[in-house]
């Protein structure tokens, strides 16, 4: 082990002053600045979706905050045991049946187990929640206030199934998810949260930020508010090289150079890399089918960042249909726009997405690229928060637009007098949508999905928008 250190410790010095290994184009990134410093008696909460996340994201952030006396404690959301094509080669077995799924997960909880002891944590900081892998988005946006629970399509169960979790046999609400987050957290009172990126790509990833943002909402003003660091893991070719690259600095994902995210990075030292690459060999149900994927993550720094929260602020007119933009995701890049608009993103081939008030709706433009017409479609998400209303009872809108037409759901359930308005161009698509139909929120949480036809064209990351 040592020799094999020392093999490490050479090819690191040998390779990290040469820029020749470095991605063109990345200058902007060098004056990221750095995560603070955890101080002695801070309590630091890492949310995982699932078992092998907290260690490739944060294994880096657990040695720091543990050497610095900082007490650490990881919530996993699932026991990840839908990952079926890592576990066949895991296994050298087609597994389909019920019981083995589970065995999957207690596989997968096992082995965090010993990868976080072998960083310096123990039992007692570690909670297994146990929700269904791959399912928690659903419950989100779907399931609250409903008389079946989720039902998992492939493992058939509709409740946490691990006798060891202290979830044990909580049915797959949305309400059961967000009062054990909320337990969790006001219990451990953290400092600092770690937590999955809202533009991640895997639904567990950006449901986890999502049931955060609710449950500290419904928190506010029981104690100090934490700071929150989402990270990102599941990004379409990212990161690249793949494999073990411990000579090379994790950058942010190419479509989020010209996003509004505040990036900061964790550096690691030659000792806390090598301890990362360790960690993440315990995960073996995963590494035998995907270590160049689990090992390109360790490298000299960690990443962390999120969107700044919108304001919406009243816009009298739609005069021309401009729209004061208000927020764009990690798909858009600056672009010349007459002067009276601020803040204008757009995507690469003259798409963005702008949001506003206008009386008492809220209007979603979407400009898109002319050669799409008529094939253009989205998905909308909307999720509103008030603080006189339960999360459970606040509507949960999905809106479909496609062929000119939008049909509008709340949860699982089809709206027709929904009172949306939709204005669909050669060049744009606007939404005009009542806030009486989103619960009259004081902020939402929203997101959209581009189509061309059914194929899938572009993502916009779930964005906090607060309503004055």
């Amino acid at each position: 082990m040592r020799k094999r250190g020392l093999v490490f410790f050479l090819l690191f010095l040998l390779l990290s002053g040469c820029s020749s290994v470095q991605k063109p184009g990345l200058g902007r990134w060098r004056s990221m600045p750095s995560l603070e410093p955890f101080k002695k008696g801070q309590r630091v909460l890492i949310l995982a979706p699932h078992p092998d996340d907290e260690a490739i994201a944060c294994a880096g952030v657990i040695q720091q905050a543990l050497r610095a006396g900082a007490k650490v404690k990881i919530v996993y959301l699932t026991n990840g045991d839908h990952n079926e094509l890592g576990f066949i080669v895991y296994e050298k077995r087609i597994t389909m049946r019920q019981g083995e799924f589970i065995y999957m997960g207690l596989t997968r909880r096992k082995e965090s187990i010993k990868a976080m002891k072998f960083l310096g944590l123990s039992d007692d900081d570690l909670v297994f929640l146990g929700y269904p892998d791959y399912g928690t988005f659903e419950i989100f946006s779907r399931y609250w206030q409903v008389k079946k629970p989720f039902r998992d399509r492939l493992t058939r169960i509709s409740n946490v199934p691990y006798k060891d979790n202290p979830s044990y046999g909580a049915p797959y609400y949305g309400e059961s998810i967000l009062k054990d987050l909320v337990n969790q957290i006001l219990d451990f009172k953290p400092d600092k949260i770690f937590v999955s990126h809202p533009a991640d790509v895997n639904v567990d990833h950006k449901s986890l930020y999502l049931f955060l943002q609710v449950a500290l909402s419904d928190l506010e003003g029981l104690f100090a508010a934490p700071q929150v660091y989402p990270y990102l893991v599941h990004c379409v070719g990212w990161p690249k090289p793949r494999h073990y690259h411990p000579e090379l600095e994790l950058y942010p994902p190419d479509k989020f150079i010209n996003s509004k995210i505040n990036w900061q990075r964790l550096n690691l030292s030659f000792s806390e890399l090598d301890k990362k690459y360790q960690a993440i060999l315990f995960y073996k149900s995963q590494t035998q089918s995907s270590a160049f994927y689990l090992f390109s993550f360790a490298r000299e720094n960690e990443l962390f960042g999120d969107y700044p929260v919108l304001e919406l602020n009243l816009q009298p007119t739609l005069k021309d249909k401009i729209i004061s933009y208000l927020g764009a995701s990690e798909m858009f890049k600056e672009a010349e726009y007459p002067p009276d608009l601020r803040e204008i993103e757009v995507m690469e081939e003259k798409g963005s997405v702008s949001y506003a008030r206008q009386d008492d709706y809220l209007i979603v433009r979407v400009d898109k690229p002319k050669r799409l017409s008529s094939r253009f479609g989205a998905l909308l998400y909307i999720f509103g928060y008030s603080k006189n209303k339960a999360f459970a009872q606040m509507p949960k809108i999905r809106i479909i637009t496609s062929a000119g037409r939008c049909k509008v759901f709340n949860a699982k359930n089809r709206i027709i007098d929904h009172g949306v308005v939709l204005d669909f161009g050669m060049d744009y698509l606007i939404l005009r949508i009542p806030f009486k139909l989103l619960g009259k929120p004081d902020y939402i949480l929203t997101s959209l999905k581009a189509y061309h036809g059914n194929l899938p064209i572009d993502v916009v990351g779930f964005r906090k928008i607060k309503i004055k």
